[in-house]
């Protein structure tokens, strides 16, 4: 991208109120005009920039005039499910891939509106949407604006694995200097100094995040993860409860129960996993499922996980401590003491898991 030098004017017609100000502060003209230069010199290969600066510096005027025809304000959304917002041309399974790859990973809430979604829920959405799109390339402006600055720096990591994983090309505009390290730029041009800096070839690794485990004997916390489940709201109250903290904020809810074997009665099984919406797509239910298994297996236990969340099949079939024991449709043979009515696998297309002996 070549020197840029942005002029913009602005000539208020002059009215009673703009006269007296002129007057009132001795102004010298009642034209205003405001100049951006710099450089953007893109790097050959690059997936993710970033524009980024105090509010007044010009970010959104130079994203503007550099990159009119990837510019994003936002998209329109209008159907009663955020499904059939998406591009008409794209599968279930593609929607549904786009959305968990960038964490908005909730079956329940992909049946919602838009406007009923939390910010950090619309981000997201927003991303997945960019990503559908027959676009290659696009600019977000306020990136990250409206929501907590937790939330953005995890929605940032989780936003660049998803866009590293296709060949899309994404520039994020934001008055935010705390996203970079966790969105891990191939290229930041920073409007407070007009300097350009190129991160091309450099190793990307995300700042450490506080993650803490904790049991806990309080059941009721069900309560606070139950909606987010994308199966079931019910609980069992005879399952031991884990929580997970990430940056001393509650994340994450995991469950175990034992479960009855007619030959093996050292089987512990998750009954429950929910991670926040704010918190997916960064690779804390893995975690998560892997330090509480670790405890189990301390323990001479196996450890397993029946789930038909693509998200979780996909993470762990990836993962070289788990192996998958199982794929497809189980018939019930009868419930067991421990099973919830209707919370049984029957006829759903679920993958089981067992955590290795290490």
């Amino acid at each position: 991208m070549p020197n840029f030098d942005i002029v913009k004017k602005c000539s208020p017609k002059k009215t009673f109120r703009v006269s007296s100000i002129i007057g009132r502060f001795d102004l010298l003209s009642e034209n205003v005009e405001e100049r951006f230069f710099g450089d953007i010199s893109l790097p050959e290969k690059w997936q993710i920039g970033l524009i980024v600066g105090k509010s007044g510096t010009g970010k959104t005027t130079i994203a503007k005039q550099l990159f009119e025809h990837a510019y994003i304000t936002n998209f329109e959304y209008s159907a009663e499910s955020i499904l059939d917002d998406m591009p008409k041309e794209c599968s279930i399974g593609e929607i549904t891939n786009a959305f968990n790859s960038v964490g908005f990973s909730s079956p329940p809430s992909w049946l919602k509106p838009y406007s009923i979604l939390s910010n950090g829920q619309k981000m997201r959405v927003d991303l997945a949407r960019a990503i559908l799109e027959p676009t290659n390339f696009f600019v977000f402006d306020e990136f990250t604006s409206v929501v907590d600055r937790n939330v953005a720096q995890i929605g940032s990591f989780a936003m660049q694995k998803a866009i590293r994983k296709t060949d899309k090309q994404f520039i994020a505009v934001s008055c935010h200097f705390d996203v970079q390290d966790w969105l891990l730029p191939d290229w930041v041009f920073n409007t407070d100094t007009m300097t350009f800096q190129s991160f091309e070839g450099q190793k990307k690794n995300r700042p450490e995040i506080k993650f803490e485990i904790f049991q806990t004997g309080d059941k009721s916390i069900w309560k606070m993860f139950s909606k987010y489940h994308y199966l079931s709201h019910k609980h069992n109250n005879a399952a031991n409860v884990f929580v997970a903290f990430i940056n001393d904020e509650l994340a994450g809810f995991l469950s175990v129960l034992h479960f009855p074997h007619p030959k093996a009665n050292n089987i512990k099984k998750v009954h429950r996993l929910v991670i926040l919406p704010d918190y997916q797509g960064a690779g804390f239910g893995i975690r998560f499922l892997n330090e509480v298994g670790k405890i189990y297996k301390k323990e001479k236990n196996r450890f397993n996980i029946v789930t038909s969340a693509p998200s979780l099949v996909s993470a762990l079939k990836k993962n070289s401590i788990w192996i998958a024991t199982r794929f497809g449709r189980t018939k019930e043979i009868g419930r067991t003491s421990t099973q919830l009515k209707g919370s049984t696998s029957k006829n759903r297309i679920t993958a089981s898991f067992e955590l290795k002996t290490s």
